[in-house]
């Protein structure tokens, strides 16, 4: 196995998990149990820390894909640049996690009140993890691009017109 696998078997994991971790904190919150508010906290810091190694298997996986010698250059730029802001945006998430598991550890009378704002870092992270997460697989699955559907228009276009 090579970087590109282990990118593609981990890139999941950041974005699955900030997205499950979010909705169990939003939970927790809403029903006022620390409990499951904390649950949701070790979720996204988990998410959190499995974002490191998809991030760092990202350069080895475009060495691989540009060796492919596809016109997805464009698309990988993209990709890097947003996965470097999301792994930034997702690292001051995971710290807001932790630093708010530890106020609930020791009681501290704002920790529902910083998991608010937990909750407000992570809906932001997943805002940018769902454009990371298309904009790498656009690199390979042409059927999501933008311009998928207008070429896929011409072409059923141009076959309408063969077939006449």
């Amino acid at each position: 196995m090579n970087q590109a696998h282990f990118h593609l078997i981990l890139n999941h994991f950041p974005i699955i998990g900030l997205i499950t971790g979010t909705l169990v904190i939003l939970v927790g919150l809403l029903a006022k149990k620390s409990m499951v508010t904390q649950t949701g906290l070790f979720i996204v810091l988990g998410a959190a820390l499995l974002g490191i190694p998809t991030f760092l298997t990202g350069e080895g996986a475009e060495e691989i894909v540009e060796k492919l010698g596809s016109e997805s250059d464009r698309l990988i730029h993209e990709h890097e640049e947003l996965a470097e802001l999301f792994i930034w945006v997702l690292a001051i998430t995971g710290v807001f996690a932790l630093f708010n598991l530890y106020s609930y550890w020791k009681h501290k009378s704002w920790a529902t009140k910083f998991s608010w704002l937990v909750l407000g870092a992570s809906l932001v992270s997943g805002f940018i993890a769902q454009q990371v997460g298309s904009s790498g697989g656009e690199i390979r699955h042409t059927e999501i691009r933008n311009d998928f559907t207008q070429s896929n228009n011409t072409f059923q276009n141009n076959k309408t017109q063969d077939d006449d």
